[in-house]
């Protein structure tokens, strides 16, 4: 058997993850995660009990042939393959995940699929790639008929949501969130740093990385997986405050809600606090070379402070809303 021929040096990574609340009425153990995303009979499923309950796929692999986004519309064409996964976070929590990895250059003709199958996860350019446009085009979305990882990352979500184990009752409402990113390596002796993280859309965030040269596109991804899942949380925290509009039910002479508001508002908060309030959990599996980047997200926009913020406001309201001796008629003034 010939030996292994390895892989170019990748200067562009990118992908996109879809991250939603699985649709059941409770949380799957270790053997239905298992069985959830076996993915792959020839590989076993990654499970992990510390620090919370994680599972994640093998890779799966998709074979494309076809023409690469470009900010400054130069034409170039890739084949290869883009890898997929999926994972679930103490049975709640489901991302897919696809991505690759490109070359400054690939062959100037098309090699047969075996060159490729060999490489998972790597797209070869024909010629030189304008790696700068490509990554803009990446974060941009490109147009039809263009490399769309996203797709990839969706029709895997699809296809995991239509599993016999999944019941289709949510504990809570939510809505799924995407995340885009691209990675370029870091110049010289630099770390690896976030040059912009962007609220594009109201389900679509982008995220533009350097990283040291050599870095895996899996470790890069995986960062990315968790940026992805905290800032899910902290998206559906979020909407579920605003949704029930604390505040706006009391009449002007009445301090705090009124009876009628008190069940109704305590229905609303209570999944948030038997389902998600525990999940947060940043860096828990980020490979240790990225770690720092989750440092600068604390900084700005200050992922944990605004979700300690939240998460004190939830359980002040169920204190309010549970305790009604805390709550007393005032008289009108005279």
């Amino acid at each position: 058997m010939a030996p292994r021929e390895s892989a170019p040096r990748a200067v562009l990574a990118g992908g996109e993850i879809r991250t939603c609340l699985l649709p059941a009425r409770q949380a799957l153990d270790v053997r239905a995660a298992a069985q959830l995303l076996g993915l792959r009979a020839d590989e076993r499923v990654l499970l992990s009990e510390r620090p919370n309950l994680y599972a994640r796929s093998p890779d799966t692999l998709t074979g494309v042939d076809c023409p690469l986004p470009s900010a400054n519309g130069a034409h170039v064409r890739a084949v290869g393959t883009v890898a997929a996964r999926a994972a679930l976070t103490e049975g709640r929590i489901l991302q897919t995940s696809a991505y690759f990895r490109l070359p400054a250059s690939g062959p100037d003709q098309r090699q047969p699929w075996g060159h490729y199958l060999v490489r998972p996860g790597l797209l070869e350019p024909f010629g030189k790639l304008p790696h700068e446009a490509v990554a803009q085009g990446v974060l941009d979305g490109g147009r039809h008929g263009e490399l769309d990882v996203g797709l990839i990352a969706g029709g895997l979500l699809t296809r995991l949501l239509r599993h016999p184990l999944l019941d289709q009752r949510p504990p809570l409402r939510s809505r799924p969130t995407r995340l885009r990113w691209v990675a370029l390596p870091a110049e010289g002796d630099q770390g690896p740093s976030i040059e912009r993280f962007t609220l594009a859309e109201d389900e679509l965030r982008t995220v533009r990385l350097r990283v040291p040269e050599g870095t895996p596109p899996a470790d890069v991804a995986g960062l990315c997986d968790d940026l992805a899942l905290h800032d899910w949380l902290l998206t559906t925290l979020v909407r579920l405050l605003d949704g029930i509009r604390l505040g706006s039910g009391p009449p002007p002479a009445r301090v705090g809600p009124s009876a009628d508001d008190r069940p109704a508002v305590v229905a609303a908060l209570r999944p948030a606090v038997d389902h998600l309030l525990h999940l947060w959990m940043p860096r828990a599996r980020v490979a240790k070379e990225l770690a720092p980047l989750w440092e600068a997200l604390e900084e700005r926009p200050g992922f944990t402070r605004q979700w300690q913020a939240l998460v004190q406001r939830i359980r002040d309201q169920l204190t309010l809303h549970a305790i009604p001796s805390l709550y007393r008629e005032v008289e009108p003034a005279p």
